[in-house]
C-alpha cells in the first residue's frame, strides 16, 4: 500500500481483497486485483499525477455515445423492411 493512498483507498483495497479471497482467489491474486482496482479508481477520479490526460481521452460527449447506442436498433429496423 503506497503512502500516496488515502485512508479511503486503503479501506477500498482491503474490502476488494477480502471480497476476492471470499470468491476463492489466492491471496496473491486478490492483492493484485485490489491494487489494480484502487489504482484505476484513483486515475479516474483524478487523484494521480498526469491523470487529466487519461481522463479526457476516456471522456467524450454524451451525444456521440447516444448516437452509437441507437445505431444498432436503427440498422436492424431498416433491414426488416
Amino acid at each position: 500500500m503506497p503512502k500516496s493512498w488515502s485512508n479511503k483507498r486503503e479501506r477500498q483495497y482491503e474490502h476488494i481483497k477480502r471480497s476476492a479471497k471470499g470468491r476463492g482467489r489466492s491471496a496473491r491474486v486478490a492483492k493484485r486485483i485490489a491494487a489494480a482496482t484502487v489504482n484505476k479508481t484513483r486515475r479516474q477520479k483524478g487523484e494521480t499525477k498526469g491523470s487529466s490526460r487519461l481522463r479526457s481521452r476516456t471522456g467524450g460527449s454524451s451525444r456521440s455515445r447516444r448516437r452509437t447506442a441507437r445505431k444498432g436498433g436503427r440498422a436492424s429496423a431498416r433491414s426488416r423492411r
